[in-house]
């Protein structure tokens, strides 16, 4: 337990190093792993390359998940008590959708920075395969009303109302609650009212696996992904990918209006995995003796009406909310895009990422070089566990930073289901 006094200062946050998983499509090498089996391993992979066993070796483990068991309440605890982070360490859960992996950076972050911890690792995992599956509401209403019946007979009346349609369950759906649109649908809105081409989303998914694959031939992960109940690598990761083999895919989205855009290959598979990163400041990183890759400099959340854009036909649709986190963080910061080496956005899917561009173009932050962009590859050949994928990236782009020469700048970007999205720079001095 903590109970340090704040620092007079904000200090410096270091991203260590980071460790995950290999990630892999829903339901198929992990279909049986649980978030919290998933999660310990990325973890133990972070403890044995710093040494992070014993008391004290670390502040505190923050992560989340976004779909959850009822055993995942207290998800990061259990998975350090499984792990071979020091039982005293404390730990607690964070979800904020698709930004739970980078939402979790920042929170334990900002403890660093106000001097209440010296150290902490952060992450997320997320399995589509072990989805929970809860009881049709109706026959949940009726069991209630048997715990609460009096006598065996009234027990006996309210169980008759059962029927066999009780008996489906609710399964997790991939929609709005507000609008009961997928994901997919509302990003089909946003490519359609921004004008967004066929074949410049084949090109940016075709560019992801060719990026990642260029990766992974180099070297790039062998100290960030532990294999993994057999995989060493993603399994999404499709290194033959082209323009041409893409094009040959039928659209699965927006298929009630003309000449849909978004196929199963432009678009992020449903995906299981688990990304953790080590995050400390600068005086733990050089008592022990580690260079930091780079620092965490600025975040930045944002949100918009997505119910009355998407839906009511007006601008925001429901994963642009970093067209205006990112100007404010840059407006912050002092900053233009011009003045970032590498920028990586979440690849939910390629529409997405070229209309993210495409607003901030609109928004007068200029354009993005696209060699500098995801230039490792991102979701769209990596696949998204949903919580996993801040982490991925933050410690990956670190990563990246460090293997130029001198000083280096990164923007990291993603949306969120609900409207939201999570921001934030990375710096090597």
């Amino acid at each position: 337990m903590s109970s340090q006094l704040l620092s007079p200062s904000v200090r410096r946050v270091a991203v260590v190093g980071g460790a995950r998983i290999p990630f892999a499509r829903s339901d198929g090498p992990y279909a049986t792993a649980s978030n919290q089996e998933m999660l310990t391993a990325a973890l133990d992979g972070l403890v044995e390359r710093y040494g992070l066993q014993g008391p004290g070796a670390v502040g505190e483990f923050v992560a989340g998940a976004v779909l959850k068991h009822a055993r995942d309440f207290n998800l990061a605890r259990e998975t350090l008590l499984g792990s071979g982070l020091h039982p005293s360490t404390p730990a607690y859960d964070i979800q904020q959708a698709c930004g739970t992996g980078l939402q979790a950076v920042i929170a334990a972050a900002n403890k660093i920075a106000l001097g209440q911890i010296d150290s902490a690792v952060a992450g997320g995992a997320d399995t589509a395969s072990d989805a929970p599956l809860g009881v049709n509401d109706s026959l949940r209403r009726i069991l209630l009303e048997v715990r609460r019946a009096k006598s065996p007979g009234a027990r006996l009346k309210a169980l008759a109302k059962v029927r066999p349609g009780h008996l489906v369950p609710d399964i997790p759906r991939n929609a709005e609650p507000r609008t009961g649109l997928s994901m997919g649908e509302h990003a089909a809105v946003t490519a359609r009212a921004r004008g967004i081409p066929r074949d410049a989303q084949d090109q940016l998914a075709a560019t992801s696996h060719q990026r990642l694959a260029a990766a992974y031939e180099r070297g790039f992960f062998q100290d960030l992904v532990v294999p993994f109940r057999g995989l060493a690598r993603d399994q999404n990761l499709r290194p033959g990918s082209t323009v041409e083999k893409l094009a040959a895919l039928k659209p699965v989205f927006g298929l009630g209006h003309p000449d849909p855009t978004m196929t199963a290959g432009n678009s992020t598979p449903l995906t299981d995995g688990a990304a953790t990163v080590l995050l400390a400041s600068e005086e733990w990183a050089r008592e022990r003796g580690l260079e930091p890759p780079a620092y965490l400099t600025a975040y930045e959340t944002a949100a918009v009406d997505f119910v009355g854009g998407d839906v009511a036909g007006g601008e925001d649709g429901l994963l642009m909310a970093p067209a205006y986190a990112v100007p404010r963080m840059l407006e912050r910061a002092g900053l233009g895009l011009d003045d970032f080496d590498l920028v990586e956005i979440h690849e939910a899917f390629a529409s997405q990422v070229l209309a993210t561009l495409a607003a901030w173009e609109k928004r007068g932050l200029g354009t993005v070089d696209r060699a500098r962009l995801n230039v490792a590859g991102s979701s769209l050949a990596t696949g998204h566990p949903f919580a996993a994928t801040g982490a991925r990236i933050v410690a990956t782009l670190a990563k990246l930073l460090a293997e130029r020469d001198g000083p280096a700048r990164g923007l990291i970007s993603v949306c969120a289901a609900g409207g939201q999205g999570v921001t934030a720079i990375l710096e090597r001095a």
